[in-house]
């Protein structure tokens, strides 16, 4: 009798390796978790808290631990409502207050009410209180939104962005204000020996037992240089080539061929999520760069017919730095941006 083969048996939850999922066990953050909780369990009493602002590179836990935080303040109070708004696809002031109407109401919400001012008196109403993360919110094309929200009783709001300044420049004096009173906690670069329990969990519930060796696990925390999204990428490839050799097990060479293609992966994740706007940004500077600030933006007024202000482009250009997908060249009016190396090129 044919019997069915254990080789390829490699995943045993891919969805472990997605970027929304968290951990029960987290604690790769625990002196950020302790100072963000401090700030918020006033909220739980029906006292005003503290807004935060989660600031940080890419892949340095301020989407995890804010996701795992509000678990944990809902288990300790069944009337906190909690909602989780992502500014890169959310990023109008209607479509973040929208969503948030729409996590505490469900399908309740009245998709009629297309006035923000109603979005805002429904937030008002709400007796329970409520803990709001706006993720990435250096995306926001309104970030005046911060206004509206740090305005209603019982809310409190955690900003995740690169750094403050990506949120709050051009702001007017009234939310620079507001912004000022939030409470600011620093997310730096993993190290190596931080990285490899956040793998370790990846492994423990995403994989097969005797996967892989934790001997590969830390080749992988070694080479993610502190970004923990291109270290689970790179544990996530070197699983997938197992798979695709028909491997009983993740050898060195699959580790090897996922550590140089992981941050290349993630970028083209990113680059995927870009909005039509910042996807222009890119296409015309991988055609045409280096270029300076300020002809990357005549260029882009001339290929939109939407085009955004000058002040969002530069917004933009600064993120798409940061996420690895642009370089700088020079200073000040010397600047010019051009592709990052491991950019994806466009098809």
């Amino acid at each position: 009798m044919l019997r069915r083969s254990n080789r390829g048996a490699i995943f045993a939850d891919r969805e472990v390796f997605g970027t929304d999922w968290v951990p029960a066990d987290f604690h790769s953050r625990d002196g950020q978790l302790d100072t963000m909780a401090t700030a918020l369990e006033p909220i739980l009493s029906g006292d005003p808290a503290a807004g935060l602002f989660l600031a940080g590179p890419s892949g340095t836990g301020k989407t995890s631990s804010s996701r795992y935080l509000l678990e944990k303040l809902a288990t300790h109070a069944g009337d906190l409502h909690t909602a989780v708004v992502n500014c890169w696809s959310e990023h109008s002031r209607y479509r973040v207050l929208y969503r948030i109407v729409e996590a505490i109401e469900g399908e309740r919400v009245r998709t009629r009410d297309h006035a923000a001012a109603a979005l805002q008196d429904a937030l008002r109403a709400v007796e329970s209180p409520i803990v709001v993360v706006l993720d990435e919110a250096d995306q926001l094309a309104e970030p005046e939104v911060l206004y509206d929200l740090y305005e209603i009783p019982d809310l409190a709001v955690v900003v995740t962005a690169n750094d403050r300044v990506g949120v709050t420049a051009g702001l007017d004096e009234r939310i620079q204000s507001r912004l000022r009173t939030f409470r600011e906690v620093d997310f730096a670069p993993y190290t190596a020996a931080e990285l490899e329990p956040i793998l370790e969990q990846r492994v423990r519930h995403g994989l097969q037992p005797d996967a892989i060796d934790s001997t590969l696990v830390a080749d992988i925390a070694h080479a993610a240089n502190g970004n923990a999204r291109d270290a689970i990428a790179a544990l996530e490839g070197a699983a997938r080539r197992a798979v695709e050799d028909g491997a009983e097990r993740i050898e060195a060479d699959h580790v090897e061929r996922a550590i140089a293609t992981a941050s290349h992966d993630v970028r083209r994740a990113t680059l995927s999520r870009l909005n039509d706007h910042q996807r222009a940004i890119f296409d015309l500077l991988a055609r045409d760069g280096p270029l300076s600030p300020g002809t990357i933006y005549e260029r882009y007024r001339e290929r939109m017919d939407d085009p955004r202000s000058r002040r969002t482009v530069r917004k933009y250009v600064r993120k798409l730095e940061q996420y690895d997908l642009l370089v700088a060249s020079g200073a000040a009016q010397n600047r010019t941006y051009r592709l990052a190396a491991d950019a994806p090129r466009p098809e």
